[in-house]
């Protein structure tokens, strides 16, 4: 015996599991794109963050040493500007609400060589001796 509705119900059965498992990944994927997930993440957004720390940590040090901030970004020219800028306003603005004196920076000045001992002329390699000895 035939009986045409379950094959109606059949044919529909297969078109419904199709869009019962595309509604699925589609949540899967709706719920997935608000993760971060780790073996993906390239480390971008964690470096970016270091070095803007890293910079108001600069900034704040040579506020705090008596130091300009442009002679901050001297110092450090591979620091970010805006945050050694950032660091050193907020130090300022610390010291200053705490009435706090600076701390100057005790930094060895290089030795400067005297004018006469750059003028010498370097001194000649000794003459190559000829050896006499046959082969």
């Amino acid at each position: 015996m035939h009986y045409p509705k379950a094959d109606k119900l059949q044919a529909m059965a297969f078109p419904l599991s199709n869009l019962r498992t595309l509604v699925m990944l589609a949540v899967a994927a709706m719920a997935l794109t608000g993760c971060e997930i780790p073996f993906l993440d390239d480390g971008s957004a964690k470096k970016a963050a270091e070095m803007e720390t890293e910079g108001k940590a600069i900034g704040s040090a040579c506020r705090h040493a008596i130091r300009g901030v442009e002679d901050c970004y001297t110092l450090n020219p591979t620091a970010s500007k805006s945050a050694v800028f950032a660091g050193w306003k907020e130090m300022d603005q610390y010291m200053r609400d705490n009435k706090l004196d600076g701390m100057p920076a005790v930094v060895p000045k290089p030795v400067v060589k005297a004018a006469a001992e750059e003028e010498e002329d370097p001194p000649e390699p000794p003459p190559k001796s000829k050896s006499t000895a046959k082969h």
